[in-house]
C-alpha cells in the first residue's frame, strides 16, 4: 500500500482527498495536517511514502514545509497542490525538491495515477502542464544559460541525449524506445546524470536543461 499524508487548510478538501485516494484502493491515507508546522511534524511521525501538500496555507506554508520534509531522512516524495495552472509558487517548489504538482480539479483517476507514479520514484513530467510550468518559470538569463550548459558539459554525448529527452517529458520507457536501449539502461543512465550533476530528482534535471536552452 502507498502511505499517502494530505496537507490542507481546508477540511472539506482535506476529506475530498482522503475519499478519492482510498477509493483507488492500494493507497491508504495515514494522515491529515492543516498547515504547513503539522506537516512536517506528521512526515517524520508517520513515514508516508507520498506527501500531497497545498502551496498556499495561512502560517507556514506549503513552500516552507516542503523545504523542511525535504531533507528528513528518507524524505517522502512532495506533491503540490495548487488552485492555479500557472502559480509562481511552483518553479520555487521544484527547486526545493518536489516532485511534480497537480491542480486541484483533477480528476480522481489521474490523482491516484499521480500519486502512484511519484510512489514509483518518477517525477510528474508530463509534456502538457507540468512541461508547460517549467518552461514558463526557468530563469533564461544569458549568466543562467551558460552556467547550465557548463554544468551539463561533464555528461558524455548519451547521457545528454538521455538528459534532453528527459526534460521533454518523456518516460524512461518512451527514451527507451527513442534511443534504442532498454528501460534498465535508461534508469541507469537517469541514476548516473542525476548523481553526476548533483540533482535531486527528474524534474530538477529538466529545469537545468530548460535554462541551457535546450528545452
Amino acid at each position: 500500500m502507498i502511505r499517502v499524508l494530505v496537507v490542507d487548510d481546508e477540511a472539506l478538501v482535506r476529506s475530498g482527498l482522503r475519499m478519492i485516494l482510498e477509493a483507488a484502493g492500494d493507497i491508504v491515507v495515514v494522515g491529515e495536517a492543516r498547515d504547513g508546522a503539522e506537516a512536517v511534524s506528521a512526515a517524520a511521525r508517520l513515514r508516508p511514502h507520498v506527501v500531497l501538500m497545498d502551496i498556499r496555507m495561512p502560517g507556514t506554508d506549503g513552500l516552507a514545509a516542503a523545504a523542511q520534509i525535504a531533507v528528513q531522512p528518507d524524505a517522502p516524495k512532495l506533491i503540490m497542490l495548487t488552485t492555479f495552472d500557472l502559480d509562481e509558487h511552483v518553479h520555487k517548489a521544484l527547486r526545493i525538491g518536489a516532485v511534480g504538482f497537480l491542480l486541484k480539479d483533477t480528476p480522481p483517476r489521474e490523482l491516484a495515477a499521480a500519486v502512484r507514479t511519484v510512489a514509483a520514484g518518477h517525477a510528474m513530467l508530463s509534456p502538457t502542464v507540468t512541461k508547460r510550468l517549467i518552461g514558463s518559470f526557468v530563469d533564461r538569463a544569458p549568466s543562467k544559460a551558460r552556467a547550465a550548459r557548463d554544468r551539463l558539459a561533464v555528461l558524455t554525448t548519451r547521457e545528454h541525449d538521455v538528459i534532453v529527452a528527459l526534460a521533454r517529458g518523456l518516460s524512461n520507457a518512451e527514451i527507451g524506445r527513442e534511443l534504442v536501449m532498454s528501460e534498465a539502461t535508461v534508469k541507469a543512465h537517469v541514476s548516473r546524470v542525476l548523481a553526476k550533476l548533483g540533482l535531486a530528482n527528474r524534474v530538477q534535471a529538466a529545469i537545468l536543461v530548460h535554462e541551457a536552452g535546450g528545452g
